[in-house]
């Protein structure tokens, strides 16, 4: 598979599910804002910094791809996810986030981050180590990697802090392939 048939459906699914989860929790939840304060372990980002991480995740895929330099909004991103422990934002701001994430991925082209396809991909980590990659490579084993990390501790989140989700939540992109009359009676 290319880096674009990779990368772009899994994001937009995942994304969108995501976004679900989050207008559950909005329902489900009586001051739902302050889900995004909450954290799995205490060393361990926020909630609102796995929604923002996660949107990172795809806007540095489709530019590195591409072989463009970052945008500011990138940096705005990180800094927003950084500084989330102090001010988390709100589930509108999340929202917003994910919504301009699934427009960036939505305006690409067909193959548009396959024009470098079996390119060296450099990729430099903040800590100075430094990963030497083909562009397959890094949209494989990196990105997506990243990207289901951090909407997994998303997900983790908001089952820890109760909100009703099930696997069914995770792979909504899947239903419309479900046949009708498959579906258990309860």
């Amino acid at each position: 598979m290319t880096p674009t048939e990779l990368i772009v459906p899994t994001y937009t699914q995942l994304l969108t599910s995501l976004s679900g989860w989050l207008k559950k929790a909005e329902k489900q939840s009586p001051n739902a804002d302050t889900l995004l304060s909450a954290r799995l372990a205490e060393d361990m980002y926020p909630l609102a910094t796995q929604i923002r991480f996660s949107c990172v995740q795809a806007y540095e895929a489709v530019y590195r791809l591409k072989g463009e330099n970052f945008p500011e909004s990138i940096n705005q991103l990180l800094d927003e996810g950084r500084n989330a422990n102090d001010e988390p934002g709100s589930l509108a701001d999340a929202q917003t986030r994910i919504e301009e994430t699934l427009s960036l991925l939505n305006a690409l082209s067909p193959n548009e981050l396959d024009a470098h396809s079996g390119k060296p991909l450099t990729h430099a980590l903040p800590n100075g180590m430094i990963l030497d990659l083909t562009t397959e490579q890094y949209a494989r084993d990196w990105t997506l990697s990243q990207f289901y990390f951090h909407v997994m501790i998303a997900y983790a989140i908001l089952r820890k802090e109760k909100i009703e989700l099930g696997k069914a939540d995770y792979i909504a992109h899947m239903l419309p392939f479900l046949r009708p009359e498959t579906l258990p009676d309860n």
